[in-house]
């Protein structure tokens, strides 16, 4: 009797951390906590009501003034004539994988002047006869914990010393948040025809309500981002302009992919990129594709006051009265079209609500049907298609990255993006 309390309390300081980390962690994402309602019949129509086909004609004066109006209640400015800029590619290794492929890292400018600021972008290029498609991941992790075992360069122009995720932090983290929210299973975008590019967002504008509006003000463009979701979303045509460069690189058939906040940015650059040939954004939450005028899961009100430098200060004008906000996330949908998108979820995950996205999917996918696209082609929340438009995919757990989502990831990409299918998508 006496063996067994002794052991519990020589570990009762590391259970202890356990539960305040997994209750701080919970209190961010819900997770495991409900499950999200898969009735979507007795739920308000989305609104306002689209504006089609005018929004989808590329260039029109009622799609250009749609995004204007994101920016102007959401998102700030996109930031248009930013200086991007990029060095050559360094080899770090030339036999990846078992000489599958090579892994190179560049490093990526934004902006001009004393307040520019660089990130590294590491790629996994295929060994391929000709230029292959590429999908670019924003991650939540420097690239020396995406690429753990590589001589890479951290934020410092140093050689990594070590991981992020390394230790109990980092084992608590993947215990939570899933096995892949740090580490990249290159293999499997190989085996799905792509390269695989990934950054940290971070490295470009810090996630800290403090640090990111001085960072953002100081970039010396023509005009300055004013949230951190919209310069995320330019660091990742910043990424394409250097993918875009290079003859390995399939320049139609480039897609963007990100998880929670970087989902986000993934559909804002989606929008004012068309160069962006598919999007996926997993468990984008509020400012993402759920419903902003929704009153369950996180809600955009509770977001914008725990992280205010997400969205541009005016969007703070509209917490105390959602449902007359102008504007609401099918209408951001619609503008991706007819781009295709994978809406990933976790029936756990009623943080980021996946009913409300479901909801902006169906009001969206008329945006691509009157394109000539096939827009959300299943009839419940439990159904997947990836050669949809509009791919949903729902599974079970929280807010994580997880196997299933990988395959789920990979095969949609490779619908879209392999072979003659990014075609009809990229507009450059």
């Amino acid at each position: 009797m006496i063996r067994p309390i002794l052991w519990f309390l020589a570990r009762l300081p590391l259970l202890v951390l356990i539960l305040v980390m997994a209750l701080v962690m919970s209190s961010c994402t819900m997770l495991g906590m409900n499950y999200a309602s898969l009735e979507t019949d007795n739920k308000p129509a989305p609104a306002p009501a689209l504006d089609l086909p005018a929004i989808t004609e590329e260039g029109s004066p009622e799609r250009e003034a749609l995004k204007q109006k994101f920016e102007d209640v959401l998102y700030g400015p996109w930031p248009a004539g930013m200086p991007v800029s990029f060095g050559d590619w360094q080899m770090i290794d030339p036999d990846y994988l078992d000489g599958r492929g090579t892994l190179e890292e560049v490093k990526i400018t934004v902006g001009s002047g004393e307040g520019a600021r660089a990130f590294m972008m590491v790629t996994a290029f295929p060994r391929a006869s000709g230029p292959v498609p590429v999908v670019i991941s924003q991650t939540f992790a420097d690239t020396c914990s995406v690429f753990p075992d590589e001589p890479l360069t951290n934020a410092d122009g140093e050689i990594c010393d070590g991981s992020m995720m390394e230790g109990f932090p980092g084992w608590a983290a993947t215990q939570i948040f899933g096995r892949y929210i740090a580490l990249a299973p290159v293999e499997r975008y190989f085996d799905a025809g792509l390269a695989y590019a990934s950054f940290y967002a971070s490295d470009f504008i810090p996630d800290r309500k403090k640090e990111a509006p001085e960072a953002m003000a100081a970039l010396g463009g023509p005009v300055n981002p004013t949230s951190a979701l919209m310069a995320w979303a330019y660091s990742f045509s910043a990424a394409v302009d250097a993918l875009d460069a290079d003859p390995r690189i399939d320049p139609r058939a480039i897609g963007v992919m990100g998880h929670s906040r970087h989902g986000k940015s993934a559909l804002m650059a989606a929008v004012w990129d068309r160069r962006i040939a598919a999007v996926v954004a997993h468990q984008s939450g509020f400012a993402g594709a759920s419903l902003s005028r929704s009153h369950t899961g996180e809600r955009l009100d509770r977001m914008a006051k725990a992280y205010p430098h997400w969205l541009a200060p005016e969007a703070q004008d509209w917490l105390d009265r959602l449902d007359e906000i102008p504007v609401d996330q099918h209408e951001l949908l619609a503008l991706v079209a007819p781009t295709p998108v994978l809406l990933g979820n976790g029936r756990r995950d009623v943080w980021s609500d996946p009913n409300s996205s479901f909801r902006a999917a169906e009001a969206a996918s008329a945006a691509y049907e009157v394109t000539g696209h096939t827009g959300l082609t299943v009839s419940g929340m439990g159904d997947f298609d990836p050669a949809a438009g509009i791919s949903w995919w729902l599974r079970p757990g929280g807010h994580s990255v997880v196997p299933e989502d990988i395959d789920a990831f990979t095969v949609f990409l490779h619908a879209h993006l392999v072979g003659e299918g990014s075609s009809q998508y990229a507009v450059h």
